[in-house]
């Protein structure tokens, strides 16, 4: 199989001259002629979906926002580059390799929904990626593509939840990254508090978030924010410039385009690699990373956290939304991560369940403590310590742990963790009967994929703690509870 180049090119454009030489700017031109109602024809004629992880049309997010648009305050279109995802490198390759289409994907979105600002939003430690998106921000708007345009680079938190698109709001207004109830299209990223706005505060919600509502009847005047990932924006650059038809040319009937994946784990070689979606997964690990080690089998994949395990004959499933969808897995962001047939499951479920257990908030309970819960009986598990009952406690903390959720990170705990429960129960029972004891696997950010094919983890989330600090020893107290005294004096009275 061989891989392609759409968003992710061969060689990295270095200065917008380069770009425009290639064709970059045919797509802003594009969006010009048609204005905004032809557009979001255009996108839905395309038929793509956000490469986020949900997979979600565009053009209908695109014309929620429309729809939402506040009478008298401008919305803004949000780039979320908060790449945390573990197993995913994605984004910032593109950011690399070519931040214009990026930017001329966002200013498209920005002529469509009337915004006067876009946001370029990249975690503070993407260094590179950071200053090369600044550097290229400020070639556009010294060439007049931007006229209008309030284009920045905000640099945000570590936290995985700063790449949840509520949470990534608050983030930008200078609190924690905690999620909303109220998604971008009905509140969006200015700090707008006007006299009949719909807040609930955090008594009346049991959360620290701000979640006033954006909408067109008048009942409030926050404004929604567009936000829409990396690849998604590129997206849209080739969309427009190249047409429907030609975005088509890949992919599948309900998957068209590409998508761009990272594969590490249990492989030759680390990668990140632009594929045709509809291409069977198993031949894009071999492609993209030269398939398992020298001597091994695949014994599974992980989609980063976000859904259940595949296992035998779910890596010959077509790497689309919908083939994916029917064997009650996802695509999710594109990173999976290969285990062999060495890997102990048990190890990895307390690796997952950790990483999930200490990236929560706090704002909701079932989230925190059951997973808490999990991650410490899954550790002792995995050492070979468990008692009797712990099985059992897992799986019904499982049954409640996404109750009353309002993201979706406690809903990937259950089912990453049951289903490596459900794949791999003789690893499992071993261990209740004093199999040799596995180390609980490092699942964290993944900080570099080099060009000879290594990738480095986050070792530092080894000492994190669930109040999210790296102290000795945790204080006890949430995240939400903790850093609670960064909302407003009105919002805590």
């Amino acid at each position: 199989m061989t891989l392609v180049h759409r968003v992710l090119p061969a060689k990295p454009y270095r200065t917008l001259e380069a770009y425009r030489h290639a064709g970059g700017g045919r797509g802003l031109d594009a969006a010009r002629r048609l204005g905004p109602a032809g557009v979001l024809d255009e996108l839905e004629a395309s038929g793509l979906r956000g490469r986020g992880g949900a997979g979600f049309p565009t053009h209908r997010k695109w014309r929620a926002v429309v729809a939402n648009l506040s009478p008298s305050v401008a919305a803004t279109v949000v780039v979320n580059g908060a790449e945390g995802e573990p197993g995913t490198y994605k984004d910032r390759a593109i950011v690399a390799a070519d931040p214009y289409q990026v930017i001329e994907g966002a200013i498209i979105a920005a002529s469509v929904v009337g915004a006067t600002e876009v946001v370029l939003a990249l975690k503070a430690a993407f260094g590179p990626e950071v200053a090369r998106m600044r550097a290229a921000v400020a070639e556009v708007a010294a060439a007049g593509w931007a006229e209008g345009l309030d284009l920045t680079v905000h640099e945000g938190p570590d936290e995985y939840l700063y790449g949840e698109e509520t949470a990534l709001l608050e983030a930008l207004e200078g609190r924690p990254p905690f999620p909303r109830i109220a998604p971008p299209w009905r509140r969006g990223a200015t700090d707008v508090y006007e006299e009949g706005a719909v807040a609930i505060d955090e008594a009346a919600s049991g959360l620290s978030a701000r979640i006033d509502l954006a909408g067109p009847a008048g009942r409030s005047e926050a404004p929604p924010a567009l936000v829409n990932n990396v690849e998604t924006m590129a997206n849209v650059t080739h969309v427009l410039a190249e047409g429907s038809d030609r975005f088509r040319s890949l992919g599948t009937p309900g998957s068209p385009g590409t998508i761009v994946c990272t594969i590490t784990g249990d492989v030759d070689h680390a990668g990140v690699g632009e594929v045709r979606l509809g291409t069977p997964l198993r031949a894009v690990i071999d492609a993209i990373s030269g398939g398992p080690r020298r001597g091994r089998t695949i014994r599974a994949v992980l989609v980063g956290v976000s859904g259940r395990v595949l296992v035998g004959d779910d890596l010959d499933t077509s790497l689309d939304y919908e083939a994916m969808a029917a064997v009650g897995a996802g695509v999710g962001s594109g990173g999976y991560i290969v285990l062999d047939d060495t890997a102990d499951a048990v190890g990895w479920a307390a690796g997952v369940s950790r990483f999930l257990a200490v990236e929560s908030c706090g704002q909701c309970t079932g989230c925190k403590a059951d997973g808490l819960e999990i991650s410490m009986r899954l550790s002792r598990l995995a050492a070979s310590q468990a008692e009797p009952n712990d099985l059992g406690v897992i799986r019904h903390r499982l049954d409640t742990v996404a109750n009353g959720a309002r993201c979706s990170l406690a809903t990937q705990h259950e089912v990453v963790v049951r289903s490596l429960l459900d794949a791999f129960t003789p690893d499992f029972d071993a261990h209740l009967h004093g199999s040799d004891p596995a180390p609980v696997a490092l699942v964290a950010e993944l900080l570099e994929v080099d060009d000879e094919g290594g990738a480095r983890w986050d070792e530092r989330h080894r000492d994190k703690q669930p109040d999210w600090t790296y102290d000795a020893v945790d204080s006890g107290r949430w995240p939400a509870e903790r850093l609670d005294e960064h909302r407003r004096p009105e919002e805590q009275a």
